[in-house]
């Protein structure tokens, strides 16, 4: 399943992020911790140059524990500042203001040696849509200033966010690529949400999630549906499996998968199911020696 979605709006946001990055000292990239590397919009790195970056780990609440540590780990080793967050829970937030100023402790010695006290330090907030951006900022704000909701594609237009004095936000729109390269970057934006559910066929999706999950993390689903994953299980026999013992038949007692599906995703997406990374640095690796050949 070839995954693609990529509204206009996105294109006139990528333009002005261009032009925006030279008012900005630093830029503060945020990321879904269930999937770290596929919530990474590729174009980010050149837009950026060499401006000093932070990556915040969101979302740790539904990841493993043990792979966010290891995709910390990888960003600093990239030079790159790590906060991890689960804004939903309020953890980690309050920490942004003092990760800045480390960040950018060079910047501000330079600005003081100048006589330049006190002077306001500016931050550009990007990340792909649904990625938890909208919540971030408010809660390092302390105040409703972006407008959050759980769909893609619904904040809008640029916004200056005071976090404190000296420390300024500038909001942007969520944007994803022209193309994804690779069909698992579709598949793994769309399990979270990240991609409009009306692009993506639900069964399929369900499908794909169920077999990565049989295959990482199989006690999770034997306990959260009380099923036996079979050994190299296809995606619609675990489907099927799960449906039958929730009770989901229609009529001649065939399961209903599209229900099933909706479910599945709904649970790994509130994360009833349980915490889930996936994807490893080692992918990451993978790639970068993959462009450097």
């Amino acid at each position: 399943m070839n995954i693609q979605w990529y509204p206009g709006h996105m294109t006139k946001t990528r333009r002005q992020m261009e032009q925006d990055i030279r008012m900005v000292d630093a830029v503060c990239e945020i990321v879904d911790a269930r999937i770290p590397l596929a919530s990474r919009n590729p174009d980010i790195d050149s837009i950026c140059g060499d401006k000093p970056r932070m990556v915040i780990l969101n979302r740790i609440d539904m990841a493993d524990p043990a792979a966010t540590k290891c995709w910390a780990a990888w960003f600093r080793q990239k030079g790159m500042m790590v906060l991890e967050t689960d804004c939903k829970n309020r953890k980690g937030t309050n920490q942004f203001a003092p990760k800045v100023k480390e960040l950018l402790q060079e910047k501000i010695r330079r600005y003081q040696e100048k006589g330049q006290i006190g002077r306001t330090i500016r931050v550009m907030v990007v990340g792909i849509p649904n990625v938890g951006k909208s919540t971030f900022i408010n809660q390092v704000a302390g105040r409703k200033s972006a407008k959050a909701e759980n769909r893609p594609g619904v904040t809008r237009g640029k916004q200056w966010v005071t976090v404190e004095r000296g420390l300024e936000l500038l909001d942007t729109p969520g944007i994803l690529w022209p193309k994804f390269e690779d069909p698992e970057v579709g598949l793994k934006l769309s399990y979270t949400g990240a991609v409009k559910d009306d692009v993506v066929d639900i069964e399929t999706l369900a499908m794909h999630l169920m077999e990565l999950l049989a295959t990482y993390y199989p006690t999770a689903l034997e306990q959260r549906y009380k099923i036996t994953v079979p050994e190299h299980a296809q995606g619609l026999e675990l489907l099927e499996l799960c449906g039958r013992k929730r009770g989901m038949l229609i009529s001649g007692g065939e399961i209903d998968i599209e229900r099933m599906s909706r479910v599945l995703l709904e649970e790994y997406r509130s994360g009833k199911l349980g915490r889930f990374t996936l994807e490893m640095p080692e992918k990451a690796e993978e790639q970068d020696h993959g462009e450097e050949g």
